[in-house]
């Protein structure tokens, strides 16, 4: 149930139009909590339905017309009573990992190439990271809710840093592997 959750947080943050919307997701809450256009319009209808969040009146006709959403009072406590409540770790479940498992019994032909392919990727997520935290987070933004947006871009930045250490550290292991390449 954390998508609709997530489209809460960002029309607290910002009613927006489900364009406007999806265009949002794919700049910020999307690099960590992935969702469809389709799933975001899907979502959008149903918080609506519940009572959640409303469109905001519109002053033309709303044939054609993009409709913007706001949250309600209950779409706030709900996202509140979400926000407080306990949750354990979702188990770590990454097919690159299983595939490495599986080389051990049948080989590695074309994981290493594969490894560098993971590695250049999570190379360019890290950098695009770095770059977001040099632009919105200067060292004078100190607010309450910049100091936790930053907390999880930071999160994003140490596992894009955890994963190209491994990666290359994995990448040194296959240069001593008897049938590596």
């Amino acid at each position: 149930m954390s998508l609709p959750h997530a489209i809460l947080t960002a029309l607290l943050e910002k009613p927006s139009s489900g364009l406007e919307l999806t265009r949002r997701f794919d700049k910020s809450i999307g690099y960590f909590w992935s969702a469809t256009h389709q799933q975001i319009y899907r979502e959008l209808g149903k918080l609506e339905a519940e009572g959640l969040i409303r469109a905001l009146p519109s002053e033309q006709p709303a044939r054609g017309q993009k409709k913007s959403y706001e949250v309600l009072p209950a779409g706030r406590a709900e996202l509140a009573r979400w926000t407080a409540a306990a949750q354990d770790p979702k188990p770590q479940r990454d097919v690159l990992l299983l595939r490495l498992r599986a080389a051990a019994v049948v080989g590695t032909a074309g994981l290493e190439a594969d490894l560098r392919r993971h590695l250049e990727l999570h190379q360019r997520q890290l950098a695009v990271y770095q770059e977001i935290e040099r632009r919105d987070f200067p060292p004078d933004r100190d607010a309450p809710e910049d100091r936790l947006r930053h907390l999880v871009l930071r999160a994003g930045i140490d596992l894009e840093t955890f994963w190209t250490q491994w990666l290359s550290h994995a990448l040194a292991e296959f240069t001593e592997l008897p049938d590596a390449g």
